[in-house]
């Protein structure tokens, strides 16, 4: 009897048409999937190729940012090529579920490691898109004021207005407040000065005026004001708003107040404390 079950149990011996019909069955199994997955993959490359193309172009017509143009497009074709595999793999019949899960483990891990450089990427990557501010800008930000001298897409270089070159994340540039002090082109200088009850005003004011009128940078449109901007029992605070343009704000700033101070003592008239 054992014998019997021995002889049952015994495998039919490999032979050469043995292995062609396996072969053959095989194919026959597995052979449209492999060329619908062939010509899918062909096609797929065709398609990607042409995408990114035209990607790079609606980039152009936008005015991205050079810097950011490569990466992008090599992003997304990347990412095409990958559904692109992982397409045809289940056209061919492969199964995913373990390279699914080791993707997916190997995608967590690698996000809470790198949790804080991808989100000063991500916010590079919105600041070159969406251009609050540009490379020349004044900006004040994380409590510093200076000029943008490069943004790339981890980090932004700031150098102030002391020459000092400082490094913001582009993480902070993108959840705190930016002042971009240049994007309009003019800003408003305010100067006040303490007037005394004896000095007509009329007189101060052609006075500064006159001094106004000789600086360079100063706009004439929007116009300027001088007026009174509060009484006080010992005289009236003059306040003066003048337009100039945002670059050399500083430099203009006091080239402004020098040339009232030296007008105003040179018409004779004594400022409080003079």
């Amino acid at each position: 009897m054992i014998d019997v079950i021995k002889v049952a149990e015994k495998k039919e011996p490999w032979t050469l048409d043995r292995l062609y019909d396996n072969a053959y069955a095989w194919i026959i199994d597995k052979g449209p999937g492999i060329i619908a997955g062939i010509v899918v993959l062909f096609i797929g490359l065709k398609v990607i190729k042409w995408i990114v193309n035209r990607s790079h172009q609606k980039m152009h017509d936008k005015e991205v940012a050079d810097s950011v143009k490569p990466f992008l497009l090599s992003l997304l074709g990347v990412a095409l090529r990958i559904l692109l595999i992982i397409g045809v793999m289940q056209i061919i019949g492969i199964q995913l579920t373990l390279f699914t899960a080791i993707v997916g483990a190997f995608g967590v891990a690698a996000g809470l490691a790198l949790s804080g450089t991808l989100q000063n990427f991500a916010s590079g990557i919105l600041i070159l898109l969406l251009k609050p501010f540009s490379v020349g800008d004044n900006i004040i930000t994380q409590g510093l004021e200076g000029t943008v001298t490069e943004i790339e897409v981890f980090y932004t270089m700031v150098t102030t207005f002391d020459n000092r070159q400082v490094i913001v994340p582009n993480s902070k540039l993108s959840n705190e407040v930016i002042i971009n002090i240049t994007r309009q082109g003019n800003r408003r200088l305010d100067i006040n000065m303490k007037i005394p009850n004896a000095i007509d005003i009329k007189e101060v004011k052609k006075v500064i005026n006159k001094a106004i009128d000789g600086c360079e940078n100063v706009l004439a449109k929007p116009e300027r004001r001088i007026g009174v901007g509060e009484l006080q029992s010992d005289g009236y605070l003059l306040s003066i708003n003048v337009w100039v343009n945002a670059h050399g704000f500083q430099d203009t700033r006091l080239a402004i107040q020098e040339a009232i101070l030296q007008d105003v003592k040179d018409a004779g008239i004594k400022l409080p404390g003079m």
